[in-house]
């Protein structure tokens, strides 16, 4: 009885069984008929690829699809006080926008140009050198701690305050 639920429970006979009791079955779901979804031709007839500019190397060699870009001129250096139709992005309607808009926009990092890079250095250079000079003369004029503990006959037992007080270092103690 054993040897016959064995043979019965393998797992090459269940596979088998598996494959037996669910068939595959691959549908083709869409939400769109054929026509529109490639498979027809309805989009093929209504936007052919004739009218798409084909143009070379030579002639687009930005590779843009033959669109003439404005000047690269980030919006933050144009005229705040013109009259603009989008004051705060500071363009007109209608106007064209450059293929990196997303770096030259208003809301791209703001562009510092109030000191130059050499003027930048001389004041970083100029607090160190303050820095500096402050640590020296805040050396010059604070009293340093002696380098070696002082020595006391008998410890300094009686100033310190009697048998009971933590006694000062007397000669012939080890270093600390």
């Amino acid at each position: 009885m054993l040897s016959r639920r064995i043979v019965r429970a393998s797992p090459a006979r269940l596979v088998a069984l598996a494959a037996n009791r669910f068939p595959i079955v691959q549908q083709r779901r869409t939400f769109l008929p054929d026509q529109l979804t490639g498979r027809g031709g309805l989009i093929e007839e209504k936007y052919p690829d004739s009218d798409y500019p084909q143009l070379s190397d030579a002639e687009d060699p930005e590779m843009n699809g033959g669109y003439i870009n404005p000047p690269r001129i980030k919006r933050q250096f144009r005229d705040p006080y013109a009259n603009w139709w989008d004051p705060q992005e500071r363009r007109n309607f209608g106007e064209p926008v450059h293929e990196d808009h997303d770096l030259l926009g208003m809301f791209t990092p703001y562009e510092y140009t109030w000191v130059s890079p050499g003027k930048g250095l001389a004041q970083i250079g100029a607090f160190i050198v303050a820095f500096l000079g402050l640590c020296y003369g805040v050396k010059l004029t604070y009293p340093d701690k002696v380098s070696y503990p002082r020595e006391f006959e008998d410890g300094l037992l009686q100033e310190l305050g009697g048998s009971g007080a933590v006694r000062a270092r007397k000669a012939g103690d080890p270093n600390p």
